[in-house]
C-alpha cells in the first residue's frame, strides 16, 4: 500500500502558526529557571496552548489552562474564518482544578476538519477575555473508504532527560505533527514524577545535556502540587504545544505518571519519599492525570477513577484503551498456578471482552501500556509486566492473557493488534500457537516503540509461552542512551479505505522508517 502522507495547506499551517504564537505568550526559560509567571493585565491568558482527546466520528474533548479564574469558551467552525462559528460554554475555571478545564463537543460532522478557538473570559466580565488560542483536528468518517492514520509513542521526560533548549526541545513533536496524523496514541508514561530533572547532565563522549528545570521537578512528586508540576512540565515545549493544537490524542497511563514499577496496595521502602502509601500516591496522580488530559471517562470523586475505555474511530478502527496498573495484583515471581487478578483485574477482563465482541470495526487495536511477551523485571526474583521468564504453561498473570486470548479465538474476533510502549526500544513480534507452550489462540502482531524523550534500554529476553517470534528489534547495547545520542522512536498505523490493508510502521525520527508489516483484513489471526 503506497504511502501517502497528508501533509496541511499552506493557508492552514499558516494558520497554526498564527495562532500558536497566541498560545505560545511566554518563551522557553532559561535553564535552571522555574515555570514562567503569566501577567497579562487583569486578563485570562491561556498560554498553555489547547489540547483535544478522544476525538470520534461526532465528538471531541477539548482542554485548556489558565493563569487565573476564567470562564471557558469554545467555538468551532468548518472553515478557518470562524464565519458562523458554534459556541459551546465550558466550565468554571479555578484552583480547585489548577486552573485546567475540558468542554466537550457532541452533533460534530463526521470526516470533516473541525477550526476551534478556547477564549477565557474573566468570570466577574465576560467582556474582559484573553487573546483566543486556536487548534484544528478531524472528526473519525463515517464512511468505510475513508483511510485512518495514526501514530503511537511513549516515554517522555525520563531517566533525567527533560526539554533540552540546546537541541531545540522535543523536536520529534515537530516531525510527528508534519505527517499530521488523525490522532496520536500515547501508551503511558506521559510524564516521570520519580525522576528528577537536573539542570545539566554529563554525557559520556563529554559533551552536557542542559535541562529546562522547574521547582517542582526538583524531587520526586508527592503532593498534588508536584504531580500537576510533571504533567504541566512537557507543556513548556513548543513544539508540544503546537502538536497538540493539531492533532488530537488517545492518552493513557502507566507507571512513571506515579512511580516506577507500582501497585495497588504497595508500601515503600524509598527514603525520597515521605508518604509511604503508593494508594494515596495514585490517587493524587490519578486527579492531576484528569486534569492535564481530556479523557472521556467521567471523573468520580469516589477515586475510582477509569482510564480504560473504547474509543471508536468510525468503520475501520476501534481503539481499546487498557489500564494494566491500577487493577494489578502486587508483582511477584508470577508462578502461582491461580490468578483472577492479573494485571487486568476480573473487571476490566470481563470489559474487554465485552467490548471486543460489540466491536463492529475492521481492526481492533488493543492499546497496552505493557508488552506481552518480553520479560520486565523489577528487582531480582519479582516481575512487571505479564511475562515471567518461564517458557512453559501459563502462570501468575499468564493465566489472564491466556483466558483473553482463548477467548478471542473461540469468539473469532478478528484484525486484533497490540501496540504498545514501555522498554524505551523498538520491536515487533509475532506470536503463533505451534511456537507457543499454551496453543489455544489464534496467531497475532505485538508491536512496540518509544521512547519519546527519554533514555533508550537494550532489548529484554522473549518468553516463550505465547510462542513470540521478534521479526525486527531495534535496541541500543547500554542503559540509558541519552536523546542526543540516539533518535527518539515512534510508531505510525495507515489503514487504507480501499482495501482495509492496516501497515504498520516503526520509525526513529530524522525520517527513517525502520520496519513495515502490512497486514489483511478479516483474518482471526495473522
Amino acid at each position: 500500500m503506497p504511502y501517502r502522507p497528508r501533509v496541511p495547506s499552506p493557508d492552514r499551517r499558516a494558520l497554526l502558526r498564527g495562532s500558536l504564537a497566541a498560545s505560545a505568550a511566554f518563551t522557553l526559560p532559561v535553564v535552571g529557571a522555574a515555570a514562567p509567571a503569566f501577567a497579562r493585565s487583569g486578563r485570562p491568558d491561556a498560554a498553555w496552548g489547547v489540547q483535544v482527546g478522544d476525538v470520534t466520528a461526532s465528538s471531541a474533548l477539548v482542554w485548556v489552562r489558565s493563569d487565573r479564574p476564567a470562564r471557558m469558551v469554545v467555538e468551532t467552525s468548518a472553515t478557518e474564518s470562524f464565519r458562523r462559528p458554534r459556541r459551546w460554554h465550558g466550565p468554571l475555571l479555578g484552583p480547585g482544578t489548577d486552573f485546567t478545564g475540558t468542554t466537550p463537543l457532541y452533533g460534530l460532522p463526521p470526516g470533516e476538519q473541525v477550526h476551534y478557538r478556547v477564549t477565557l473570559a474573566a468570570p466577574d466580565d465576560p467582556r474582559r477575555t484573553g487573546e483566543p488560542v486556536y487548534g484544528t483536528f478531524r472528526t473519525a468518517p463515517a464512511r468505510r473508504r475513508d483511510s485512518v492514520r495514526f501514530l503511537w509513542s511513549g516515554d517522555i521526560a525520563g531517566q533525567g532527560w527533560g526539554i533540552n533548549p540546546d537541541i531545540g526541545g522535543y523536536r520529534v513533536y515537530d516531525e510527528m505533527r508534519r505527517l499530521d496524523p488523525d490522532f496520536f496514541l500515547c501508551s503511558g508514561d506521559n510524564i516521570y514524577a520519580d525522576g528528577v530533572i537536573e539542570p545539566r547532565v554529563p554525557l559520556p563522549d563529554g559533551r552536557v545535556w542542559h535541562n529546562i528545570t522547574t521547582e517542582e521537578k526538583a524531587k520526586v512528586a508527592e503532593s498534588l502540587t508536584e504531580y500537576r508540576g510533571n504533567f504541566r512540565y512537557n507543556l513548556l515545549d513548543d513544539n508540544l504545544r503546537e502538536f497538540n493544537a493539531q492533532v488530537p490524542s488517545i492518552i493513557q497511563w502507566d507507571d512513571h505518571e506515579v512511580r516506577n514499577n507500582w501497585y495497588p496496595g504497595q508500601i515503600l521502602d524509598d527514603d525520597r519519599y515521605t508518604e509511604k502509601n503508593v494508594d494515596v500516591l495514585a490517587a493524587r496522580s490519578m486527579r492531576a492525570f484528569r486534569e492535564y488530559f481530556p479523557v472521556s471517562t467521567p471523573h468520580r470523586p469516589s477515586g475510582t477513577d477509569r482510564v480504560h475505555r473504547v474509543v471508536r474511530h468510525g468503520p475501520l478502527l476501534d481503539v481499546f484503551v487498557l489500564d494494566m496498573r491500577s487493577f494489578r495484583n502486587a508483582n511477584s515471581p508470577g508462578r502461582q498456578p491461580d490468578d483472577t487478578t492479573g494485571i487486568l483485574g476480573s473487571e476490566q477482563l470481563a470489559w474487554l471482552e465485552r467490548e471486543l465482541s460489540r466491536s463492529r470495526a475492521v481492526w481492533k487495536v488493543i492499546a497496552a501500556d505493557m508488552p506481552l511477551g518480553l520479560v520486565v523485571a523489577d528487582g531480582a526474583t519479582d516481575f512487571e509486566a505479564v511475562a515471567q521468564g518461564d517458557p512453559g504453561t501459563p502462570l501468575g498473570r499468564e493465566l489472564q492473557i491466556a483466558e483473553l486470548l482463548r477467548y478471542i479465538k473461540h469468539h473469532r474476533i478478528t484484525g486484533t493488534v497490540w501496540l504498545t510502549a514501555d522498554v524505551h526500544y523498538t520491536s515487533a513480534q509475532h506470536y503463533a500457537p505451534e511456537r507457543a507452550a499454551f496453543q489455544d489462540f489464534a496467531p497475532f502482531w505485538e508491536f512496540v516503540t518509544g521512547p519519546l524523550a527519554a533514555g533508550q534500554f537494550p532489548a529484554n529476553p522473549l518468553d516463550g509461552t505465547f510462542g513470540p517470534d521478534q521479526v525486527f528489534v531495534q535496541a541500543p547495547d547500554r542503559a540509558n542512551v541519552s536523546p542526543m545520542e540516539s533518535p527518539a522512536l515512534f510508531g505510525e498505523v495507515d489503514i487504507d479505505g480501499d482495501s482495509g490493508e492496516l501497515t504498520v510502521r516503526l520509525r526513529a525520527q530524522g525520517g527513517s522508517v525502520l520496519f513495515s508489516k502490512v497486514l489483511q483484513p478479516g483474518r482471526v489471526g495473522q
